[in-house]
């Protein structure tokens, strides 16, 4: 079962390609089950594993403007993310992007 990103340049043409796939989606779900490789939270393990950050994450608090909450709440869902996880993303997108552009990396 070989994995292989499927470049997409819009959220549209992504969107079609799921639907056009469905079967195949499907297939390969009931082949990682059949292997045993289906799990809770397997997604979120293999970016630990990823990064290097296997283990939990330290748990902080921080004040958000109930309208960015909202927003990434709805963002969230449309992923099918937990907000969480969503915030995390896009923390660590822009910590790339800014390590990028201050060529630290």
């Amino acid at each position: 079962m070989a994995k292989k990103r499927q470049p997409f340049k819009s959220e549209t043409q992504e969107a079609e390609w799921w639907a056009k796939n469905q079967t195949l989606i499907a297939d390969r779900f009931r082949q990682a089950g059949a292997a045993g490789k289906l799990g809770k939270g397997t997604v979120a393990r293999i970016a630990r594993a990823r990064t290097g950050h296997a283990g939990a994450s330290p748990t902080i608090t921080i004040r958000l403007a109930q309208d960015d909450l909202t927003r990434a709440r709805t963002f969230a869902a449309e992923k099918g993310l937990r907000y969480q996880t969503y915030l995390k993303m896009l923390l660590h997108q822009a910590l790339n992007s800014e390590e990028k552009r201050v060529g630290r990396r």
